[in-house]
């Protein structure tokens, strides 16, 4: 874009200084937004008092071509490609765990930095399923061999993330996304017998584990925690020395297409968004 630019005036120069020109005329770009919007930055810093800090108040105003060194951001609201959901974080056992550790003054301060209005308000949120790499120990919700789900119980999350995930639902705003994301299946389930280092599901297994996301979402929705949507695997192509199990995309379509998705949809839960 930058040559041309130096081309195209190069070529208004020449043509210049060969012709005859009465008059030049400038015709400078404006960017014309919508004055009412005003932007909080927030600003972390290492070494710093910034933490979460509100450090400048700013509004959109229309303005001239920025130059390159002028840090903007162009919007065309006339074209349109993908959908912005939005930004957020997850809360694990190993952050609920920490966070019940503050005073409740300190609580309340995280919580309203993060979710509330006049924080960063995150408008999605994820969790786990059962154990994952922040967590205190690996777990599962059922007992070692379990294949009919029988023993299924989320009484572990009870003592400190469910909590975490209520408070943070309820300063947010109602614009919050809820997902929830499995790091492995139980050891049972997969080809090595171990939840870590990676490793398959087996398909004998299937039905099962489609099953167990099902009976997760429906006990968390007890809780009063709608569940927008879920992922199949977290990290499906990566071999972890914690919890994690590897699909091609090819598996995870059949997966989603012959046990997931009918599982889902049987249980009442078709309408919950799948993110691959």
């Amino acid at each position: 874009m930058k040559k041309t630019l130096i081309i195209i005036a190069t070529f208004f120069l020449f043509f210049s200084c060969s012709h005859n020109i009465p008059e030049q005329r400038i015709i400078e770009s404006k960017i014309s937004v919508n004055a009412i919007e005003k932007v909080k930055v927030y600003t972390s810093s290492k070494g710093s008092d910034h933490n979460l800090s509100l450090t400048q108040n700013a509004d959109f105003h229309t303005s001239n071509q920025p130059l390159e060194t002028e840090i903007a951001i162009f919007v065309n609201p006339d074209k349109q490609f993908q959908t912005f959901i939005g930004i957020g974080g997850a809360i694990t056992d190993a952050s609920a765990e920490v966070f019940y550790k503050l005073s409740d003054e300190k609580k309340n301060e995280f919580i309203n930095a993060y979710f509330g209005v006049d924080g960063i308000d995150y408008t999605l949120l994820r969790t786990t399923i059962h154990s994952c790499d922040f967590s205190s120990e690996s777990y599962t919700y059922i007992e070692e061999g379990d294949k009919l789900l029988e023993t299924f119980s989320i009484e572990h999350d009870r003592k400190h993330r469910i909590p975490m995930i209520k408070l943070a639902m309820s300063s947010a705003s109602d614009s919050l996304l809820f997902y929830v994301s499995p790091w492995s299946p139980p050891a049972f389930m997969k080809g090595k017998k171990d939840m870590l280092k990676g490793g398959k599901l087996l398909p004998e297994y299937y039905d099962s584990w489609a099953r167990y996301y099902a009976k997760f979402i429906k006990a968390y929705e007890a809780e009063g925690m709608p569940v927008w949507g879920l992922t199949i695997q977290n990290e499906p192509m990566a071999v972890q020395t914690w919890e994690s199990c590897v699909y091609t995309a090819e598996e995870e379509r059949y997966f989603l297409k012959n046990h997931l998705g009918p599982t889902l949809e049987k249980e009442g839960l078709g309408n919950k968004n799948i993110v691959v």
